[in-house]
């Protein structure tokens, strides 16, 4: 049974999902210190250039050869400038379902980058990948990352009450951890047979991360074998 997902590059009209490399170090440390990204994520704060530069390049890559998921870097294909990562992480192969977490950059918000490469990763996983089910799960007044989960035709399952820490700022810049509920989405590949037609226009896109031969998957272009 394969453990590992391959290591690919996918390409959508406007956007380019890769692996991380070393030079993305300098903008993933600055969109990750973004208020909206602490606030509804475990990052840390504030996320140094250090922090960047252990993600880009050892754990983003880890992940992949170790078997728990792969991470994408979301650069715009003209500029190639970092927008957001695409995450799919706690993987179960036997069960062939994964999860999904994103995070899009604050200058790259209201462009429906964050619902497109999701729904490009989700039309790989399960026609290229053999996947039964992607999940996300959103903090309960988290409600951009809401509208992008049902912008990409996720289904609300139910609620994991007091489930995960947020953070809130207080007044003097520093930062207080609040316990939430978790919304429960998923995706099968059923609900996304009709959405090779994508529409933009997300609100905020916050978090819940040479090509060789080319296939298509739905309306996306997947390049093996990327380095």
């Amino acid at each position: 049974m394969t453990t590992t997902f391959p290591d690919v590059t996918i390409s959508t009209d406007r956007l380019v999902l890769r692996p991380f490399d070393v030079e993305d170090v300098t903008a993933l440390a600055e969109m990750m210190n973004d208020e909206h990204i602490t606030a509804w994520t475990s990052v840390p704060y504030p996320y140094t250039h250090a922090d960047a530069h252990d993600w880009a390049t050892r754990y983003s890559h880890a992940e992949r050869t170790e078997g728990r998921g792969i991470v994408f870097a979301v650069a715009e294909f003209l500029t190639q400038r970092l927008v957001g990562i695409v995450h799919l992480q706690n993987t179960n192969w036997r069960t062939r379902s994964t999860e999904v977490g994103y995070v899009t950059a604050p200058w790259a918000r209201g462009e429906g980058y964050a619902s497109e490469s999701v729904l490009a990763v989700a039309q790989w996983l399960f026609h290229d990948q053999g996947f039964e089910r992607l999940e996300l799960r959103t903090a309960a007044d988290n409600t951009a990352s809401q509208q992008v989960a049902q912008k990409i035709g996720c289904i609300s399952e139910g609620v994991l009450r007091n489930a995960w820490i947020v953070r809130t700022q207080n007044p003097d810049g520093s930062w207080t951890d609040t316990r939430t509920d978790l919304i429960v989405w998923s995706l099968v590949p059923e609900d996304i047979e009709d959405q090779d037609d994508y529409d933009g226009g997300d609100a905020y896109d916050t978090y819940g991360y040479g090509l060789g031969q080319q296939t298509e998957v739905g309306r996306y272009t997947v390049g093996a074998d990327w380095k």
